[in-house]
């Protein structure tokens, strides 16, 4: 008997924590929709300090090679 009452009292516990949790969902989705307002965009400028140039044809440096400064493994 004890058992039984036991577990309708959880169902009933867990049942009413659903519909609170469903409830709430509900509510903040209708006020989160009735606070949007549209913000105007900023103004899109160029900084003093930017500076207009274009891209040379080649670049200065075609191939890097690296200067090899390790010694050959020893072989033997």
């Amino acid at each position: 008997m004890k058992s039984t009452q036991l577990k309708l009292g959880a169902a009933a516990l867990g049942t009413s924590a659903l519909l609170a949790m469903g409830a709430m969902g509900v509510a903040a989705g209708v006020s989160s929709a009735q606070e949007e307002t549209e913000v105007p965009s900023p103004e899109i400028t160029l900084g003093e300090t930017t500076t207009s140039t274009t891209a040379p044809p080649e670049p200065e440096t075609p191939v890097a090679v690296p200067e090899v400064t390790a010694e050959p493994a020893p072989t033997g």
